[in-house]
């Protein structure tokens, strides 16, 4: 599995919805400027996180991006497999994009990639948002994301 710039800026940006749940909507572009993620970028990313019903959006000056759900029932392999799809190093071993090899029956390796799938879907399925954001919290951040100077 290779989480590439858009799944990193998807998982900051659910990471960063997360920390201020149960708040006020959040502007994109304060997002962009905490995230450092480009604000054309992030709208895309917007885009595909409310199409999968994971964020809600409300237009106008008032408005912004929220969680439509609560972090705790948000894993971190929903996000991952929505923005790069199955978690697999290869496609043979892979449930939802399987692949036929002709030496599948025969191959060494896939057994051992079968393992690596296991294992990180056992961690990225089992890891919420609520997760991440207990993690945030101990490593001595604030709950609400703040990084003006």
């Amino acid at each position: 599995m290779k989480i590439t710039f858009k799944g990193d800026y998807a998982l900051k940006i659910m990471l960063d919805l997360s920390l201020e749940y149960g708040g006020p909507l959040v502007q994109i572009k304060e997002i962009a400027k905490r995230q450092d993620i480009p604000k054309k970028f992030l709208e895309q990313i917007v885009v595909i996180l409310k199409g999968a019903k994971y964020i809600r959006t409300v237009r106008g000056p008032k408005g912004g991006i929220a969680l439509a759900k609560e972090p705790a029932k948000i894993t971190l392999g929903e996000i991952i497999r929505l923005i790069e799809g199955p978690t697999a190093p290869i496609a043979c071993v892979s449930t939802t994009g399987r692949g036929k090899c002709d030496f599948e029956n025969r191959c060494v390796f896939r057994e051992v990639f079968g393992e690596i799938t296991s294992l990180i879907n056992d961690v990225v399925d089992k890891t919420s948002f609520a997760d991440m954001v207990d993690r945030h919290v101990a490593m001595g951040r604030k709950r609400v994301m703040d990084f003006s100077i």
